[in-house]
């Protein structure tokens, strides 16, 4: 393992395969941008996060950050980052992007990509999982489609700063680079 980026559809393995890269019986941190589990607000979204804690290994610690860029610098051992989906939601969300014109958050978008992507060169360790956007019809929602043109930024991105690039369709992973 070195620096790959992980990416596929929905339901497509790519977490799974992500996992199995980082050496399950060393320590290693995994990174998450999601959003706390709610039980009572989203059951359903507490089960999948659940199912995600239940196959981390115990010697690999969890950190819920939006701050990637920091915890992949600071990070003395192989680090697993899922996923970039969430993470570009959430800072969207942050900044009220999604009904406010670009001009007032498109730098700090930027600056954060920035900052991931230096993060991850220089990482020698690092697995990132992402959602494939490029595939789907162009949303008739404007939060779609800037979703889908900030992921891909940012996908194109973090991809040029990785060893390799895996795809990953019904649980099978096809090499990109």
């Amino acid at each position: 393992m070195a620096r790959v980026l992980v990416t596929g559809g929905v339901r497509s393995g790519k977490s799974r395969y992500a996992e199995a890269l980082v050496d399950a019986s060393a320590p290693a941190i995994y990174l998450t941008p999601g959003f706390p589990a709610d039980p009572a607000a989203d059951p359903e979204w507490a089960a999948r996060v659940r199912a995600h804690q239940a196959r981390r290994p115990a010697g690999w610690r969890t950190v819920e950050t939006l701050d990637l860029a920091t915890e992949i610098s600071a990070a003395e051992s192989p680090v697993l980052v899922d996923c970039l989906g969430v993470w570009v939601t959430r800072l969207l969300d942050s900044w009220q992007a999604w009904s406010a014109d670009p001009s007032a958050w498109g730098n700090d978008f930027d600056t954060e990509v920035s900052r991931l992507v230096k993060a991850v060169a220089r990482c020698p360790q690092v697995v990132l999982v992402t959602n494939e956007v490029g595939w789907g019809l162009v949303s008739e929602h404007r939060s779609g489609r800037l979703f889908a043109d900030q992921l891909g930024r940012v996908n194109q991105a973090v991809a040029a700063a990785c060893d390799q690039v895996v795809l990953l369709i019904a649980g099978r992973p096809l090499t990109l680079s």
